[in-house]
């Protein structure tokens, strides 16, 4: 009995996707190791109480690290649906953590509205992280095989 694989290739698009969602869920998950993150034991479940630093340099909590994981999962999925959902995972998450940026700029670290938490560290990468999702997803817009064109307005 003869089988048949169907090998899928990704797009430039698509690898970017899953490149920037792995890196995230690395992120994630390494705001829960112990070494790697900081204040470890001062990890909490969410808002500015918690001094947790990843990397020593990163403010922490868990719902943080939850946030993280779930983007890496949502990049990874959508990188092996089409290239269109992988252009929006790029634009629109770029363009959600360049709010997230201005949302941390103009936030008291100190409030009870800093409930991620963020500190200056996390403002600046977001911004870098907002720009370069939305920079990739529009330079790899047209460079795909399938023409995301077609697909995205």
């Amino acid at each position: 009995m003869a089988t048949t694989t169907t090998k899928k290739t990704l797009t430039p698009i698509q690898w970017a996707a899953a490149i920037v969602g792995a890196v995230f869920l690395l992120a994630g998950i390494a705001g829960f190791v112990p070494g790697l993150t900081t204040e470890y034991h001062n990890l909490e479940t969410a808002g500015h109480e918690s001094h947790a630093l990843l990397l020593g340099l990163f403010q922490v909590s868990i719902l943080h690290n939850v946030v993280h994981l779930l983007f890496g999962v949502v990049g990874l999925a959508v990188a092996t649906t089409n290239v269109g959902s992988s252009y929006w995972f790029l634009v629109a998450g770029g363009a959600i953590y360049v709010v997230l940026w201005v949302y941390g700029m103009l936030l008291d670290p100190d409030s009870t509205a800093n409930f991620v938490p963020l500190n200056a560290a996390d403002n600046w990468l977001h911004l870098l992280l907002g720009v370069g999702m939305v920079g990739l997803g529009l330079f790899l817009r047209g460079k795909s095989k399938t023409d995301v064109k077609k697909m995205v307005p």
